[in-house]
């Protein structure tokens, strides 16, 4: 049944052109079964012949496939070309639970190819740096990731002031951000000062933070006001973050009623929570964007 749905010319042009289950997804549904069967020739010949989707959740099937039964001579071959970088975060994650770091390092370290590839390697790159000790190393490839020309992402950013943090390097962080400030004319996006607050939340400087927050012209936003109770939960002062968030009850009630519950206050988290269930659903979207942060 699933093969007859493999038609050797049509390609999909929609995500249902073919009821739901596209050329694509039989291919990967027969090659599952063709696994199972112990035919796993076959089943690897049949993810070879995919079109488009070759990543589900992250996870690229061929790749998991070939980590499965050990051919790692074929994953080294198809991580150099796929297209998404999952094939090299697995075979980077064999090599690694194998105990060969330098090899997964290694794998990572093929970012030629799709920009996709190369951002997602290293920051996996970094990370694996930063599980085996290797920190500052971890630090100085997400630098110069963000000082490429297109690495001022705002994830790659966040991943290189975690890093610094997660090291004792606060303030190294806030002088990078700084630094991207100062290349932007001033102007820091709400994005790169959210990390900012946490960076002086980490080296002793909560209060000089909040102060800092407040004074945002978006200070009195709930998305704000979020951040804000985040950084004071985190250092045990649950009652103010409880105080800053319950002006903005409607917008932050799940956050509100967890600092709620931890203070021991369970009845009145779940009359909040019941209030939230009794609001009217949102409407169906029309197709216009928002244009009002947090989009």
């Amino acid at each position: 049944m699933l093969a007859v749905r493999i038609p050797a010319q049509h390609r999909c042009d929609t995500p249902w052109c073919c009821c739901g289950l596209a050329p694509d997804t039989a291919i990967g549904l027969l090659a599952a079964v063709r696994e199972r069967q112990g035919r796993v020739g076959e089943a690897i010949a049949l993810l070879h012949t995919r079109q488009h989707i070759t990543s589900v959740n992250n996870h690229d099937r061929l790749a998991d496939l070939l980590a499965r039964h050990d051919r790692i001579g074929e994953l080294r071959a198809y991580a150099a070309s796929e297209y998404h970088g999952h094939a090299a975060r697995r075979l980077a994650e064999v090599l690694e639970e194998r105990g060969d770091v330098e090899g997964a390092i290694a794998a990572y370290r093929q970012t030629d190819g799709s920009p996709v590839r190369r951002h997602r390697g290293v920051v996996q790159l970094a990370w694996l740096l930063a599980r085996n000790g290797r920190g500052n190393e971890a630090i100085e490839v997400m630098h110069t990731l963000v000082d490429s020309p297109g690495g001022v992402e705002d994830w790659l950013v966040d991943t290189l002031c975690a890093l610094y943090a997660d090291h004792g390097r606060t303030h190294d962080g806030l002088a990078h951000l700084d630094a991207l400030k100062t290349r932007r004319g001033g102007e820091e996006e709400r994005d790169f000062f959210r990390m900012r607050l946490r960076l002086m939340a980490d080296c002793g400087l909560l209060d000089e933070a909040i102060e800092q927050a407040r004074a945002h012209p978006e200070g009195d936003t709930w998305y704000a006001a979020w951040t804000i109770s985040d950084l004071l939960a985190e250092i045990g002062r649950t009652e103010e973050a409880v105080t800053v968030l319950e002006p903005h009850a409607p917008a932050n009630g799940g956050p509100l009623a967890g600092y709620l519950i931890d203070l021991g206050r369970v009845k009145d988290a779940v009359a909040l929570l019941q209030q939230r269930t009794s609001e009217p659903v949102a409407p169906v979207w029309t197709g216009t964007f928002c244009t009002e942060p947090p989009f």
